[in-house]
């Protein structure tokens, strides 16, 4: 599904114009032209999927759907597709390694490289931040760290796309990471105390000054995680066009090797910024579910 906002759409939009507007610049419109449309694919979604030796693949479109000013698109796109094959790997890279580590009783090659990440997000994500309860929640936890590294790291490859460079899915990341927030608050505190927190602790001629401002800060978290990851990720691509685009405003290859030596430099920094992001996303979520079992256990030592 694209959940295509106002702001999504002009962040669109604002590329393309930009792009237009850098190679008009030079003699060289159709190929700078070309360049760009390359690097921006995996910027912005398309209905089309670019393969070696067979080319453009149109994808299914259908009619979006309108409810109110929000526009749901249900079309098959190019993003969707490398959702869909992150899931795919994903999975077969769990079971691999799940069976090599069944029939070694000391983990080797591929199956102790994942138990390294296993490990690193239970030991340093998941019980520093919820406690022994975590562990309950770690298989969550995992699957969003790999989930979101593969999607990173899909955007590096030839002919890939960064899933994550798209709102939409970072919205919707944030939407799992939201529901499972609230349910290990409630889990941990029960359904009273989870609403009597909502009230702030304050006297009750408060309440409805205090209950709008706690319900907003639940929202607040999972908004912040949407934005970070989006904007990290389109951020890297949005400066390798700016960098190649240089060439072009200045019309002239003299000054191409400068612009290509930083590119390269911006390829090595988004390899580390793939890693990066996805344990601080996977890192922030622990840590805010963290907060309300935390709530759970003060609220005991308190009684």
């Amino acid at each position: 599904m694209n959940f295509n906002t106002p702001d999504t759409v002009t962040i669109q939009q604002t590329l393309q114009d930009t792009v237009h507007a850098a190679v008009q610049h030079g003699d060289h419109a159709e190929e700078g032209g070309n360049l760009f449309t390359g690097l921006l694919h995996h910027v912005y979604d398309s209905n089309e999927l670019e393969l070696p030796f067979l080319g453009k693949i149109e994808l299914p479109h259908f009619a979006p759907i309108h409810i109110g000013s929000m526009t749901f698109d249900m079309s098959i796109t190019k993003h969707v597709v490398f959702l869909w094959l992150a899931a795919l790997l994903l999975i077969v890279l769990a079971v691999v390694a799940a069976r090599k580590n069944k029939k070694n009783r000391v983990p080797k090659g591929f199956g102790n490289f994942v138990e390294v990440f296993i490990l690193f997000i239970r030991d340093e994500v998941a019980i520093p931040n919820m406690g022994p309860g975590g562990i309950k929640y770690l298989p969550y936890l995992l699957t969003t760290f790999f989930f979101i590294l593969i999607m990173n790291l899909s955007g590096l490859v030839p002919y890939g796309a960064t899933a994550t460079g798209n709102i939409s899915v970072t919205g919707g990341l944030a939407i799992i990471a939201f529901i499972m927030i609230q349910v290990s608050a409630i889990r941990a505190q029960g359904v009273g105390s989870y609403l009597k927190h909502l009230t702030g602790g304050v006297h009750w001629m408060l309440w409805p000054i205090m209950i709008p401002i706690e319900v907003l800060g639940l929202f607040t978290k999972p908004f912040a995680l949407m934005v970070r990851l989006f904007a990290n990720m389109i951020g890297g691509h949005i400066v390798i066009v700016s960098l190649i685009g240089l060439i072009f405003i200045f019309q002239s290859w003299i000054i191409a090797p400068v612009p290509i030596i930083f590119v390269l430099g911006i390829n090595m920094l988004e390899l580390f910024v793939a890693f990066l992001q996805a344990y601080i996303f996977t890192m922030l979520t622990s840590l805010f579910m963290g907060l309300g079992m935390q709530a759970a256990h003060d609220e005991s030592e308190h009684h």
